[in-house]
């Protein structure tokens, strides 16, 4: 497998970025970057995973907030993106390789009492580590994601317009001979992204050599029960079902593609009755319209739910009423 490392000059200068690289090996000569900021006596931890094409950068706003409320802060970049290792070709990247890149990152780190930040395909993969390596983590808190599972039960939950927002990008991904990464998080942020920034997002890939894994991630989400990961999906779905430790939902306003799909979590889960889940202003990229919103909504979760209720089950309700 060929891998490009893209060079530390292409990050000189990065607006709002001023954290200290650290960096771990999650497999032979694969090395996967992560911000690692703040500390908690109790060694509590708030994982920030990022989605397609973003990398930590998306977190520049709220990693400073976490950290200064008392908090450890690890924010990696996935493989194939941001400071990390990019694999060359398309096929060397799978749903199952970024389980077992993320899974050894917070294995290696040793993060417990976690409580996971996740929105797009760091949902996709945060909420099935979670599922898997139960024990390390406390809380979930997803922003615009979901696990897909192929399953007509969910996927005619998608409503139509969501599910052509998701075929036109992933049909975008694959056949576009272009593949402008600071255009794409434009589109999709409601607020105007400065010059500096979108060349922030643009910093990581400094040719069409190094995005193998931003056109990767598309065809990789699982939309049929055929799927190599349904059955791996459907086990996970098996524990967040029984999930009784705080989770919560903050979703967009504006996002065509995980659209209503913050109701479905809300309902299936057991830890997320009676939360105050919440919908704030923005697109797809919360993290750039409502930083603030989303990294306090985090905060709230961990201040209202110590470790020591953790285990203790949330009272139930028969649903949850849908977020306006």
């Amino acid at each position: 497998m060929k891998v490009l490392r893209t060079p530390e000059k292409c990050f000189a200068q990065l607006k709002d970025y001023p954290f200290e690289a650290n960096y771990i090996d999650v497999a032979d000569n694969l090395r996967m970057h992560y911000v690692d900021v703040g500390s908690h006596p109790e060694g509590e931890t708030i994982l920030m995973l990022h989605g397609e094409p973003s990398w930590s950068y998306l977190y520049r706003h709220m990693i400073p907030i976490c950290a200064a409320a008392g908090y450890r802060v690890v924010a990696p970049d996935l493989i194939g993106f941001g400071k990390s290792d990019k694999p060359t070709k398309i096929k060397d990247y799978s749903y199952q390789s970024h389980m077992d890149w993320t899974t050894t990152l917070v294995e290696k780190l040793d993060l417990r009492n976690i409580t996971l930040v996740c929105q797009d395909w760091g949902s996709i993969i945060g909420l099935r580590v979670a599922a898997e390596k139960e024990h390390r983590f406390a809380r979930i808190v997803v922003g615009n994601g979901f696990l897909p599972t192929g399953e007509f039960k969910y996927l005619k939950k998608f409503g139509v317009a969501t599910s052509v927002a998701f075929m036109i990008w992933k049909t975008f991904a694959v056949l576009t001979p272009r593949f402008p990464v600071g255009g794409i998080l434009q589109y999709a942020t409601r607020r105007t992204l400065d010059e500096d920034e979108v060349a922030a997002y643009n910093a990581p890939f400094p040719d069409n050599k190094y995005k193998a894994g931003t056109r990767a991630f598309p065809r990789l989400v699982p939309i049929t029960p055929f799927d190599p990961a349904t059955e791996a999906n459907k086990a996970a779905w098996k524990i967040l079902e029984k999930w009784n430790k705080p989770f919560l939902t903050c979703f967009s306003k504006s996002d065509p593609v995980t659209r209503n799909l913050d109701n479905i979590l809300q309902n299936s889960i057991p830890g997320a009755k009676g939360r105050q889940h919440r919908r704030v202003a923005g697109g797809h990229f919360l993290q750039e319209d409502s930083p603030e919103a989303f990294a306090n909504a985090a905060l709230e979760l961990i201040r209202d739910n110590p470790l020591s209720n953790i285990d203790k089950p949330v009272a139930a309700v028969e649903s949850v009423a849908p977020v306006s």
